[in-house]
């Protein structure tokens, strides 16, 4: 699960990753764009694992849903609507915290209007950031996620909590330089966080520890 050998597609998360800090340091793009599309890949991460339940609930119809104890057969489409509440929750309250305490938004629009309005904050540079990340997410992840045939053994409700481990972190770091933001030491902080950010993603290997927990299963299962 730790230390490992960098991948083709780690490249590509890398250089997503990467790409809002030369923007703010070389290209002179406001560092509060930045922290944006951090708070938006969120929604990035979000939207790619209900394409990926989508994708096991055409190809197997049911998975097993574990509750207390009791396993039930339950419809992917439930699993997709459980996840798009759930995960939805998270997002949320991390999008809200932020352009509250980022100061993004009209005065008295309210809390929640930044995770309701989300697109109208997409200039050009968040633009080029968000295509980065989704072009990474969907190499490192969902590409593969196909091509490998994961769909058809990876269980559903892994899938779908895989997630949160990363967003744990991603939520603090989000908030916490939203922070440094109001205090206008955005421009330092961003290298901090992307590094920060970095090290957890290439460290916990995401992908490779939802196979080997799926093989463990299948193995307990024989």
């Amino acid at each position: 699960m730790f230390t490992r050998k960098l991948t083709q597609s780690d490249i590509f998360i890398i250089a997503a990753n990467l790409l809002p800090v030369y923007g703010v340091w070389f290209l002179g793009w406001p560092p509060v764009e930045a922290f944006t599309v951090y708070a938006m890949e969120t929604m990035i991460v979000g939207i790619m694992t209900v394409l990926k339940l989508l994708v096991c609930t055409i190809a197997k119809g049911k998975d097993e849903w574990s509750n207390n104890g009791t396993v039930t057969k339950m419809s992917g489409f439930f699993f997709i609507f459980f996840f798009i509440v759930h995960f939805g929750l998270f997002a949320l309250v991390q999008t809200s915290i932020f352009a509250e305490t980022a100061k993004i938004g009209p005065p008295g629009s309210g809390m929640f209007h930044f995770f309701f309005n989300w697109y109208k904050y997409i200039t050009t540079e968040i633009g080029y950031m968000l295509l980065a990340f989704i072009i990474g997410y969907l190499a490192k992840s969902f590409i593969p996620f196909l091509l490998n045939g994961d769909y058809k053994r990876q269980p559903m409700m892994l899938i779908m909590f895989m997630p949160y481990g990363r967003i744990f972190v991603q939520q603090f770091t989000v908030i916490l330089g939203s922070m440094f933001l109001s205090l206008g030491a955005g421009k330092v902080f961003i290298l901090i966080f992307v590094l920060a950010k970095l090290a957890f993603e290439l460290l916990m290997n995401f992908e490779a520890l939802l196979k080997k927990t799926t093989e463990e299963m299948n193995k307990q299962k024989n």
